[in-house]
This record gives structure tokens, C-alpha cells and sequence, in this order.
């Protein structure tokens, strides 16, 4: 399996329900790294595994979406703990999306999957994987 990684940060704030939760139940910021990983099994006709350019401006325009927001106040993600790990899926599923649509030129509807990891700090992260 082939694969790249290209990377982009996010800031937002947002707050937790639950005890498990402890202090982040109240308001609070997090900055995160945010890897896109991109896998194909063969290369393209070009021999590559998706144009990098292409793919990091795509992350870009994801996580601008994203990027210093108060999650708790955006109504796609209201009543919901946007945890590390929900947002790693919200953002593979918008480059899905994107991917779908072109986006990423016609070589990338040869990717069979894409991975996205969220890095709360040099010694925790988070990932969500699928299939394309």
C-alpha cells in the first residue's frame, strides 16, 4: 500500500458534557496538528498516490471551516461532544466528500482509503481511518 500525509492545524474552542470529562466540561481551546493520509494500493498513471498540492489545499479548506470556532455554538455539531476523535471522522468524511466530487483531480478516485489524525500534543493524538 501506497500512501502520503499532508498536514494543516486547526483552533477551536469547545466544552464537554459528562464527568468523564472532568475540567474540559467547561469551555476551553484546543489546538490540534491535523494529518491526512491518503492510500492507494497501486500508483496512478502519473505515479503518484494523489497530487500534494491538491490534497493540502483540500485539508486547507476543510479545517478552515473548522478553524477558530466555537464548536458548541456551530449547529452541525450541536448537543455533541466534539471530542478529538468525532472531529478526526468529521474531517475524513469532508474530504471524502471532497474526493467524491473531484476535488482532488480524476487520479484520486483510485484511493482505497484515507486516514486523519488529530495531535492534541506531542504525546496524545487521535485517528480516524476508511475505505473511499
Amino acid at each position: 500500500m501506497f500512501s502520503i500525509t499532508v498536514r494543516d492545524h486547526i483552533m477551536i474552542a469547545h466544552s464537554f458534557h459528562g464527568e468523564v470529562f472532568g475540567p474540559a466540561q467547561r469551555l476551553h481551546g484546543a489546538t490540534f496538528l491535523v494529518d491526512a493520509t491518503f492510500r492507494r494500493e497501486q500508483l496512478d498513471d502519473d505515479n503518484i498516490v494523489v497530487d500534494i498540492g491538491l490534497a493540502t489545499q483540500e485539508l486547507g479548506a476543510v479545517v478552515s471551516e473548522l478553524n477558530y470556532r466555537n464548536l458548541d455554538n456551530e449547529p452541525d455539531f450541536a448537543g455533541i461532544n466534539t471530542s478529538t476523535e468525532f472531529l478526526a471522522k468529521v474531517i475524513a468524511d469532508r474530504l471524502a466528500e471532497r474526493i467524491a466530487k473531484g476535488a482532488l483531480g480524476e487520479g484520486a478516485r483510485g484511493l482505497a482509503g484515507l486516514t486523519v489524525t488529530l495531535h492534541e500534543s506531542h504525546v496524545a493524538w487521535a485517528s480516524y481511518e476508511r475505505a473511499l
